[in-house]
């Protein structure tokens, strides 16, 4: 990103930081039991080495230190990847409206979690990954499908790989509905629940694999931004430009899918964000995908930590799956960009 481009749209990244440690904090401090501040700092200043400043309450700590914090953290990483999975797509398919469940992906990890819930598969060496694995393979493989029905002539067709993920999430809407009408009472809640999504399966055990295949993608999108600019201009001026349009796809593709796969195997199905995120950031930043890309990990990371503590906090001490605010929040608001735009003659 060029010096003028950096200084132009610094503000908005400071706030944009700035908002997202505000919604941090509260994720932190606020659920069925809320911490006062005086406690966090005091667990900030033990975990640091320093004397705390008030006594800590063990109580806090726990709650503080073993729940709330892997989840923020959790959530925070998850958001970003699925908005710049978002904004990926929206480049390559050169599209506002796109989506990364396009691939197939995210309906491929719902066939392979149903599988799962449903016929009672299990890993005997760690049958808790199991879940989280049979969702991610399916992801993959459905991606995978997707890419070979798209080829032509070696090359990946945008188009074909349009109707492609088109068929593949129909197939494998089938697929998971039959499941449903097979599962029992206990089968079926389970699915569900996992349908709608979820960041509390959050721990700092799996929080590595998180910054691993769902995060370090998204950093590695970060200096695709100039190319998918190019792209924006068509396959052939982006080749005339010098870039490797073939190379483009299939990597900005596989990034995709190993960010959305991890994102779906461990939270479940999160609608609207990596729609509505880079949508915004557009009208935020401009359309250099060098700060859309950037946006939208910071305001993805917002809107999901945001909308986790809402589903924490509406109806606690139960927990309103993640999923439906998502919907709730993105909905209406896509709704009006999509009328403003009618408005303003863009679609």
């Amino acid at each position: 990103m060029s010096p003028s481009t950096q200084r132009g749209a610094a503000p908005i990244y400071v706030g944009m930081t700035l908002l997202l440690s505000a919604v941090f904090a509260a994720a932190v401090l606020y659920g069925s039991m809320s911490i006062p501040l005086s406690s966090l700092v005091a667990v900030a200043q033990d975990a640091l080495g320093m004397d705390p400043s008030t006594d800590v309450n063990q109580g806090h700590q726990y709650i503080i230190v073993h729940l709330r914090l892997p989840r923020a953290l959790f959530a925070v990483l998850i958001g970003a990847a699925i908005s710049v999975a978002g904004a990926m797509m929206q480049g390559l398919f050169r599209n506002p409206l796109a989506d990364p469940g396009l691939l197939g992906v995210s309906s491929g990890a719902a066939l392979g979690a149903a599988c799962v819930i449903v016929l009672g598969f299990s890993i005997p060496a760690v049958p808790a990954l199991t879940l989280p694995l049979a969702a991610f393979v399916g992801g993959v493989i459905a991606t995978v499908v997707v890419m070979q029905l798209s080829l032509r002539g070696g090359k990946a067709s945008v188009a074909n790989m349009l109707l492609a993920g088109i068929a593949i999430n129909a197939v494998c809407g089938a697929g998971t509905g039959l499941l449903v009408y097979i599962s029992d009472d206990e089968q079926l809640r389970s699915l569900t629940f996992w349908t709608m999504g979820s960041v509390g399966g959050a721990s700092w055990a799996n929080l590595p694999y998180v910054c691993a295949f769902a995060f370090g993608p998204a950093l590695v999108a970060l200096p695709l931004g100039r190319s998918i600019n190019a792209l924006l201009l068509g396959e052939a001026e982006a080749h005339l430009l010098g870039v490797n349009v073939e190379r483009l796809k299939f990597l900005i593709i596989f990034m995709v899918c190993i960010m959305i796969g991890t994102s779906v195997a461990l939270t479940g199905m999160i609608g609207f964000v990596g729609l509505v995120v880079p949508h915004l950031c557009r009208l935020i930043l401009g359309a250099d995908n060098r700060r859309v890309i950037v946006g939208s990990m910071l305001l993805g990371a917002t809107l999901l930590l945001g909308a986790d503590l809402v589903s924490r906090t509406i109806v606690s001490p139960a927990e309103l799956p993640i999923g439906i605010v998502t919907s709730i929040i993105g909905g209406p608001f896509f709704l009006s960009l999509l009328y403003r735009s009618r408005q303003r003659g863009i679609f």
